[in-house]
């Protein structure tokens, strides 16, 4: 039998995900579906946590965040609209979803390094999104980033000279 197909790489073992990546993850789909459906975020959150491998994640981040950008959806889409270059509601679910997660960790989780709040969403840009819709989510959240939280912003810009 002659074999013509080119030969496959073996797949990297990626480093096993952390319980607040998961947390993005299911809060992203729990966002895609609220702003597809429109459903209740009771009905989307019991949907979420029903699903193969929620018990790792992190469950009061995912609460924060499906629940933090429902419930202020619209002061996250005032806070990314002057660094969007059309209505939030023209962007793709996976894009706006992705957005209005970064902008809530940039609002209310200082806990998280605007950095890493930044990377994260470009990260699961890369694997839910469209071929360059990272590169978007970049851009918007690192300008974002700078009305959001303008001192750690300036400490690190400061800090690379």
């Amino acid at each position: 039998m002659n074999d013509t197909s080119p030969p496959v790489a073996p797949k990297k073992r990626s480093a096993p995900k952390s319980a607040r990546r998961r947390a993005r993850e299911f809060a992203l789909q729990g966002l895609y579906e609220w702003l597809l459906a429109g459903s209740d975020a009771g009905v989307i959150d019991a949907h979420m946590r029903e699903q193969e491998g929620f018990a790792q994640c992190d469950t009061a981040h995912f609460d924060a965040l499906l629940h933090g950008c429902i419930g202020e959806a619209a002061a996250l889409d005032t806070a990314l609209a002057r660094h969007v270059d059309r209505p939030t509601t023209e962007l793709s679910p996976v894009e706006h979803g992705l957005l209005m997660i970064g902008a809530y960790e940039l609002l209310h989780c200082v806990d998280v390094p605007y950095k890493v709040a930044i990377n994260e969403a470009v990260e699961l840009a890369k694997s839910f999104g469209g071929t360059d819709g990272h590169k978007f989510v970049n851009g918007v959240l690192d300008k974002a980033a700078g009305d959001l939280r303008p001192a750690e912003v300036a400490a690190g810009r400061a800090a690379r000279r």
